[in-house]
């Protein structure tokens, strides 16, 4: 899972809107929109401000753990 799959992942599994989101993290919901397509990079406020209103780590906003775990069974 790449980064603008596991934005839109945590987002939609929380049961959010793009707007909701952004009215409660004050990210904007263009950047959302690019951040989700993969237009853009999200900034790293911007990931600290989502992980903390999702209640996540950032490894998990950005899909990292899943990541991991994957490798980890590949190696054994």
């Amino acid at each position: 899972m790449n980064i603008s799959e596991a934005l839109k992942y945590q987002r939609e599994v929380n049961g959010y809107t793009q707007k909701q989101v952004a009215m409660a993290t004050g990210v904007s919901q263009p950047k959302l929109s690019y951040y989700e397509s993969g237009r853009h990079l999200p900034l790293i406020d911007d990931c600290i401000r989502l992980a903390d209103f999702y209640g996540i780590t950032l490894d998990e906003l950005v899909g990292r753990e899943i990541i991991q775990v994957q490798q980890a069974k590949i190696k054994n």
